[in-house]
This record gives C-alpha cells, sequence and structure tokens, in this order.
C-alpha cells in the first residue's frame, strides 16, 4: 500500500500570537482530513540567520531545506506586510538556493497552496510575491488562494479564527493540495501545471 502524501506548511510570522500561521494549521487540517501525512514549519521556531551567500548553511536552515525537499506538496502562509511578503518569509525561502543541487533541484513537481492573512483589504498582494517565488523555484502554484482580510474580524486577539466560511476555504485548500499531490504521484504532472511557465533561478549579490 502506497505511503500518503506529505504535505508541509511553512509560514507564520515573528509575532505571537500568528493569525497567518493559526491560518495555515487549519490548512494543514484540510490536508490531513483529505489523507496527507502533514507537518507544520513555523519561521518563528526556526530562528533562521539572514540568509547570504557567503554565510556557512546553519542547521536550522539545513533541516528547512531537507523538510522541504522531503514533501511532495507544499502551503506558504505569510502576513501580507506593505503589500509583500514579510522579511521573515522572504528570507526562509532565500535559504531554499540550498536545495539547487538536489534532483530534482528545488521545488520541481511540488504543488504549492499559497495564503495570507491582512490587515487590510491587500492580500492578494503577497499571494502574487509568493507565485513569482514559486515559479522561480520550480514549483507549481495551486490556483486556489486564499487572502484573508481584516484579520482582526476573523481571529480573536488569541488568533483563534472565529469565522467558519473562512475555515472552510482554508480547509479546502489543503484538500486542494493533496489533490494536485496525489496526482503529481500517479501521472507526474497535475491538470493546471501545464499552463505554467517557470522563471530562471539566478543567484545575485
Amino acid at each position: 500500500m502506497a505511503h500518503p502524501v506529505l504535505v508541509v506548511g511553512m509560514g507564520g510570522s515573528l509575532r505571537t500570537p500568528s493569525t497567518s500561521l493559526a491560518a495555515l494549521r487549519v490548512a494543514i487540517e484540510g490536508a490531513a482530513a483529505a489523507g496527507a501525512d502533514t507537518e507544520v514549519m513555523s519561521l518563528s521556531g526556526l530562528d533562521l540567520p539572514f540568509y547570504t551567500p557567503e554565510r556557512g548553511i546553519p542547521p536550522a536552515a539545513r533541516f528547512l531545506a531537507d523538510t522541504i525537499h522531503g514533501a511532495d506538496a507544499l502551503l506558504w502562509s505569510s502576513p501580507t506586510y506593505h503589500g509583500s511578503v514579510s522579511g521573515a518569509f522572504k528570507n526562509a525561502v532565500d535559504w531554499l538556493t540550498i536545495l539547487a543541487d538536489r534532483d530534482p533541484p528545488y521545488l520541481s513537481n511540488k504543488p504549492v497552496g499559497m495564503l495570507t492573512t491582512a490587515g487590510g483589504v491587500q492580500g492578494l498582494q503577497a499571494i502574487n510575491s509568493m507565485d513569482f517565488i514559486v515559479r522561480a523555484l520550480r514549483g507549481w502554484s495551486v490556483p486556489l488562494v486564499i487572502a484573508v482580510p481584516r484579520s482582526t474580524q476573523v481571529f480573536d486577539p488569541d488568533a483563534n479564527l472565529t469565522d467558519p466560511s473562512v475555515a472552510g476555504q482554508l480547509r479546502g485548500l489543503g484538500a486542494e493540495v493533496t489533490r494536485a499531490a496525489l496526482q503529481f504521484r500517479a501521472e507526474g504532472t497535475c491538470d493546471y501545471a501545464e499552463g505554467q511557465l517557470h522563471d530562471g533561478v539566478l543567484g545575485g549579490t
């Protein structure tokens, strides 16, 4: 009997409590309910140093890269800061350059579901940033995305999600990521992958 696909969630913020981490955990529940094994990587718990090519690879970055490489699919979650992802989230994905020499490299053949929480109404800007990153790292962006606006209205002060409709949407994203991962396993692709183009990955200074 084939083992379940593994869906790894990565994100949250350095803030406690974190609405983006709470939303990620709800989406992960949807993946688990759809039959996936799941794991959540909180950025606040990783304590990653700032990425620079000259720095040696710290254990936290190696752990992040190994976990991401071992996943069949990913769920990414970031708060929306000034129209984009948080610095902590971008720093984490910058460390994924470690995966350049893996076989296959980077996020090849991995569906990535994207979600964000925002204090205002501009959460899709952070989703767009994630989409560019996913494509640059050779992953496949799941077309279903969840941007949770006005987060103070759907999370209580302890970051508990209080809106059943939003919870259902997040769990649906987790289920869709699981479906795509299973299709990749069975067919080597999924029904929306063919329409996506990848940018190259170039190192910089």
